[in-house]
């Protein structure tokens, strides 16, 4: 049975798997900094999500289909994703690190067939594992163990995710505080950071404490403008999201229960998507 989003948020085992997730998606960012910044806002996690689309959903005996970037940018236009520019610019910096790659170089540049390295597919394919293990954590289910005993469910799994994302309201237009970190870089890491260190049996309190004192520190280790994190930290001060329990630089930051819920609720959306996608796999030909 699949799991729908309202279940999940309710759910007693959530809390405590989702940090779980948290804290693997963290240990993905840590090996991978500069590849897992690929998902590190809003806009790059879709973008991201739409590139792999395109490719695994390519046929190899049709070059028409290939990950192009004039490709790219008709369906990230056609999404409402990102502009034209934005597009291009991405791709561009996934070339210039190594996050893709061309198959060819000659003729026109935006028909140059891309593809992302096997490198960015074994991170990504992390990302999978971590969803999955959620979801079985949830639930009891052996999604993870059924996905690493079919080596080619991901080239089906990922463009069904990358399509439920696309159109999940409450996933492409979150609450207002977790609206205000998901265009920060890696603001996705700075949420997952600050709901993982909390208590789950302080998880009712109106104002929940997380294990975070020094900004400094904390933007260090995201390699983040410590001004520009603190100003978005004060931008959700002001919305009353997040405070110190004592004096700010040297008492623990509390964040909001509204706050914490708003995160849940992007995250039971997000993992709602992946347990529809991954049923869906089996009504795929070829699958069973």
């Amino acid at each position: 049975m699949v799991l729908k989003a309202e279940d999940i948020a309710v759910h007693p085992a959530t809390l405590r798997s989702v940090q779980e997730q948290s804290r693997a998606l963290i240990h993905i960012y840590e090996t991978s900094p500069r590849l897992a910044a690929v998902f590190a806002t809003q806009q790059r996690w879709l973008l991201g999500h739409v590139g792999l689309a395109i490719h695994f959903r390519r046929d190899p005996n049709d070059r028409r289909t290939e990950l192009t970037t004039a490709r790219f940018i008709e369906v990230v236009r056609r999404n409402s994703v990102a502009s034209r520019n934005t597009a291009e610019a991405f791709l561009k910096e996934m070339l210039h690190y190594n996050i893709a790659e061309y198959l060819s170089t000659s003729g026109d540049a935006r028909a140059h067939p891309l593809r992302p390295t096997a490198t960015t597919i074994e991170t990504f394919t992390g990302w999978i594992h971590a969803h999955l293990r959620t979801l079985d954590n949830i639930d009891g289910g052996n999604r993870l163990a059924t996905f690493l005993a079919r080596p080619g469910m991901l080239s089906i799994l990922q463009p069904l995710i990358a399509d439920g994302l696309l159109a999940s309201d409450p996933v492409r237009e979150p609450q207002q505080t977790f609206s205000l970190f998901i265009w920060l870089n890696n603001g996705g890491i700075v949420m997952d950071w600050l709901m993982s260190g909390i208590d789950p049996e302080d998880a009712g309190l109106e104002r929940i404490p997380t294990s975070v004192i020094s900004i400094s520190e904390f933007a260090n280790w995201l390699k983040l403008s410590r001004t520009h994190l603190a100003r978005k930290l004060h931008d959700a001060e002001a919305l009353g999201s997040i405070g110190w329990v004592g004096q700010r630089g040297h008492s623990v930051m509390w964040v909001s229960r509204q706050f914490y819920q708003e995160y849940m609720a992007v995250q039971a959306a997000k993992l709602a998507v992946v347990d529809a996608a991954f049923n869906a796999c089996f009504s795929m030909p070829g699958e069973s």
